[in-house]
């Protein structure tokens, strides 16, 4: 049994969960939605734990996307990180719900001091006196999932110790059990939600946020960006103390700095803003061409600036990872862009793409279409976030469904143009991103592994040659012998098979049916002995079973007609 039916066989169980779920979402105006999933074939829980004033409450002013994202917010942090999730997938979800989602605050009411310090004793096996000189009960930041205390080793070092909350994994286990059984829902009732495969999205999202719930993992993301700029003294990724740190609790550095929208203390600070954004530029684009390995979410809250003009990343849970061949077409993306070069991009989307083009002559206008209108504009001027979300929509409207780290990607140089922009109205990003385009272009992965490509082919090819002579005359030799056997195999034809045999078992039940009417109706005329009221006892008998029968065919005929 595979892991999603396993899931849905445990959603069903949680009863309780459910109603609250229910009862959100009818408070906000979707409980057409909630009666149209027939839920009272369940057991009819709906009636039972949904409460009465839920169904009162109004929908109010706000838009259907805005109710959405309300209702997501209430629901708590399994499913603020499934929104949050599904905002990286405009092939998927319309805009405006999109444009809803990114809203989503992940930032909650702190969990008391005293069940932070019994996390992190329990954890760490020590009294927290024995493991900080000082732990500041009051915390620094509170998310869904963890929230960070300040505290001062032993030797004076400051750090930042991150807890997670407590019964949070159980929490969210819960949760994905009643999303992959909701979807199973949907995907059934709903025919055009089938083509989505929402299934394997909850199945993704799952080993994301399994992931962020490890904190070990969030460390070893953090000593890999450490290695990956040990030669830029101006970035700073803060260190890992792995004595004090576990899958439950995580103890780094604290860094002083100032968040990166904060213009004015920047300003006050006498640090450059036009600097520090083409310096976080340069940054965010080597992760990306240079490693393949990027911060996959660096808005403004995750982002320090140091007095000495250094950088700094916070929240290394969500990390995107681009293998060579994907960044090289990437590349060619974006240089077939700059060059107004429709064939290029065609080319390298069908690289990309994850199923056929099915109308390449619609596809390469509407490339035409978006460079002719890009022609004008100066390329400092160009604004890489619209035109990202304007290329999105026509690989959505042609349905390549690409790659999705494709999205991730997108997201993440959206998110720096946008850091960038409010450090300097004159920032652009295209004039950073061409060096790293074209060095990419040199640097051909394909080109680069060509010898041992052509190697490798060479030995095959040997390898064939050395072994056809042989394998040729066996094959005759198996004809010859008579031995050849040729295995046919169905696949998919089982219910077609039962439904055959469903049709034949009638049409044999209605040849005999037929038989015993004609054969009964002959005997009636007859003089057989043993009669009652004129007629033949077996006549009789004849009829009955005849009926039986005749019931019993009409009655499976409705049955499978309702079904």
């Amino acid at each position: 049994m595979n892991n999603s039916i396993r899931r849905r066989r445990r959603g069903a169980l949680h009863i309780g969960r459910y109603g609250e779920i229910l009862s959100v979402f009818v408070k906000y105006g979707f409980g057409d939605i909630v009666s149209s999933l027939n839920l009272e074939k369940y057991g009819n829980f709906t009636r039972r734990f949904i409460p009465r004033k839920a169904k009162e409450i109004s929908a109010g002013k706000q838009t259907r996307w805005e109710r959405v994202r309300l209702a997501i917010e209430e629901l708590g942090p399994t499913f603020i990180k499934f929104g949050q999730f599904l905002s990286n997938r405009p092939d998927l979800l319309p805009e405006g719900l999109i444009l809803e989602l990114i809203k989503l605050q992940d930032s909650v009411s702190p969990f008391p001091a005293k069940i932070a310090i019994d996390i992190t004793e329990k954890e760490l096996k020590k009294p927290i006196a024995e493991l900080f000189r000082e732990f500041d009960e009051k915390p620094l930041a509170s998310a869904s999932v963890a929230q960070v205390h300040k505290a001062i080793m032993h030797n004076g070092k400051e750090v930042a110790v991150k807890v997670q909350r407590a019964g949070i994994k159980q929490m969210v286990a819960t949760d994905i059990d009643i999303l992959s059984f909701a979807v199973s829902l949907i995907e059934r009732q709903y025919e055009r939600a089938r083509p989505l495969n929402i299934t394997q999205l909850v199945d993704e999202f799952e080993r994301v946020i399994s992931r962020e719930l490890d904190f070990l993992i969030e460390a070893a993301h953090m000593e890999r960006f450490t290695r990956m700029f040990t030669d830029d003294p101006r970035v700073i990724i803060p260190g890992v103390y792995a004595e004090h740190s576990t899958k439950k609790v995580l103890t780094t550095d604290f860094v002083h700095g100032i968040k990166i929208s904060h213009i004015d203390k920047l300003e006050q600070a006498n640090l450059n803003c036009s600097e520090i954004a083409e310096h976080g530029t340069v940054l965010v684009l080597r992760q990306i061409f240079d490693h393949g390995f990027f911060h996959a979410d660096p808005h403004p809250g995750n982002i320090l600036v140091r007095r000495d003009g250094a950088i700094c990343f916070l929240d290394f849970g969500a990390v995107g990872i681009i293998p060579p061949s994907l960044r090289y077409h990437l590349s060619i993306l974006l240089y077939g862009v700059v060059k107004k070069d429709p064939q290029r991009i065609i080319r390298s989307l069908t690289q990309v793409a994850r199923r056929p083009i099915r109308n390449i002559e619609s596809l390469e206008y509407d490339i035409a279409e978006f460079i002719e209108d890009y022609s004008l504009t100066m390329l400092k001027e160009l604004d890489i976030g619209n035109l990202l979300n304007r290329f999105s929509n026509i690989v959505i409207e042609h349905d390549l469904r690409v790659i999705p780290g494709f999205y991730l990607l997108f997201k993440a140089l959206i998110s720096i143009e946008g850091v960038g922009s409010r450090l300097d109205p004159d920032f652009s990003l295209i004039p950073h991103l061409e060096p790293f385009v074209k060095k990419m272009l040199r640097d051909n992965p394909r080109i680069k592994h060509l010898p041992y490509d052509i190697y490798f082919m060479l030995t095959d090819a040997a390898s064939l040659a050395k072994d056809l002579p042989f394998e040729i005359k066996e094959i005759v030799r198996i004809i010859k012998s008579g031995e050849l056997r040729i295995q046919f195999e169905h696949r998919g034809l089982e219910p077609l098979i039962v439904k055959l045999d469903q049709i034949v078992n009638k049409l044999v039940f209605a040849i005999v049916l037929g038989a015993l009417i004609v054969g009964t109706s002959l005997v009636v005329r007859s003089d057989i002995p043993l009669q009652l009221f004129g007629v033949p006892v077996i006549a009789i008998a004849g009829f009955l079973i005849a009926g039986f029968i005749g019931f019993g065919l009409l009655f499976s005929m409705l049955r499978n007609r309702r079904m």
